[in-house]
């Protein structure tokens, strides 16, 4: 499991994120290079990184549910994840 702190930052930068799309491609369109370098620089998008919601785990990451493949299995084994069920063949 991650780091609280690890957790926070990464809720900081998704919520800087957020609040700044707009205007970052504005100025983007607008070809403002210098007003682009005055926002916060963790307001840009690359500076995510894809993380567990639950863990905060960032190997291992499954984008269609949007956790990591150890709670993936452990949720999946426990019926948790509607239409989902262990193979077997």
């Amino acid at each position: 499991m991650a780091k609280e702190s690890v957790k926070a930052r990464q809720r900081k930068r998704e919520k800087l994120v957020s609040q700044f799309a707009e205007k970052r491609a504005a100025l983007k369109a607008a070809g403002e290079w210098a007003a682009l370098d005055q926002l916060p620089k963790n307001s840009s998008k690359v500076r995510l990184k894809n993380r567990c919601q639950l863990t905060g785990r960032p190997k291992g990451y499954m984008c269609f549910f949007g956790i990591s493949r150890v709670a993936f299995r452990e949720m999946a084994l426990s019926g948790k994840i509607p239409g989902v069920k262990k193979a077997s063949w």
